[in-house]
């Protein structure tokens, strides 16, 4: 559905600064037509202009690359270690919809390393902290906030009409609901794994599954609770998953898929593994 009508688009048209519209225009824009900031940033693209916001984005991401993240819809599930930083990056990105799926409150060792959290939000509900970092960084980004557990169960309803899966979780066995889950919706799915120096990326594409690379992980959690987590580790991780998820969105480059990408930040290696 095009958001120019009614003037919108030419009253951004008119405030631009060539093909770049500043953010206190956009935001007047929003105060005149009576509608929110997404609705603006929609038209601005659709009239082929650039948020400022995204002006050293260009090179690398065109007008139309940027209205086609803002027209996607991702969910995050978990929103601790990699999923904090997966939730800036795609609200920096300008993905127009995110889906935060998390159960828990913030406690004082998620501290060393989860980017939504500080002393003073300990005990705050983690997806309701990440809505609110997403409208205090890029207010035109739509948040969805469940606080809950993901399951098999609920899978149909989190992820309804999502583009794509980001996978924040911790857990071994959830990890392979997970994965079947979004093998069964279509859906496509990043995956990303951390513990220590080490960490792991690779992506399921509507087709395919990743499910078994998690058989050799009978427990609930993972390795990353022997070798902890520094906060270097999921700051890379997730960034791995955000680069991964924006090639599928724009169609663009060679994704993790049938291969399975370990990071060894201790000796800065980084190898791949194909799946069979």
């Amino acid at each position: 559905m095009s958001a120019i009508g009614d003037g919108l688009g030419d009253f951004l048209k008119v405030r631009a600064a060539g093909d770049l519209i500043a953010w206190k225009d956009q935001l007047e824009a929003s105060r005149q037509f009576g509608v929110g900031p997404g609705v603006v940033e929609l038209a601005a693209l659709e009239a082929g202009l650039l948020p400022m916001r995204y002006r050293r984005n260009r090179v690398t991401l065109s007008v139309e690359d940027q209205s086609r993240l803002f027209r996607s819809r991702v969910a995050v599930v978990g929103c601790g270690g990699l999923g904090g930083y997966i939730v800036e990056e795609l609200a920096r990105l300008g993905v127009g919809s995110l889906v935060l799926v998390d159960p828990d409150a913030f406690e004082e060792h998620n501290l060393n390393r989860q980017l939504l959290s500080t002393p003073a939000l300990l005990g705050r509900v983690k997806v309701e902290v990440g809505r609110e970092r997403v409208a205090e960084v890029n207010p035109a980004v739509t948040v969805v906030a469940h606080h809950a557990r993901f399951s098999a169960e609920n899978a149909r309803e989190l992820f309804s009409g999502c583009t794509a899966v980001m996978d924040g979780l911790d857990s071994a066995v959830t990890r392979r609901e997970l994965a079947t889950a979004c093998r069964d919706l279509a859906v496509p799915l990043v995956h990303g794994a951390i513990a220590g120096w080490y960490g792991q990326v690779t992506v399921q594409m509507p087709g395919s599954d990743i499910s078994p690379i998690f058989m050799a992980s009978p427990e609930a959690t993972g390795v990353e609770t022997v070798l902890g987590n520094p906060s270097f580790t999921p700051a890379v991780v997730a960034s791995l998953q955000v680069a991964e998820v924006v090639k599928l969105l724009l169609g663009r480059g060679a994704p993790l898929v049938g291969r399975v990408l370990f990071v060894n930040l201790l000796d800065m290696r980084f190898d791949e593994v194909r799946l069979t």
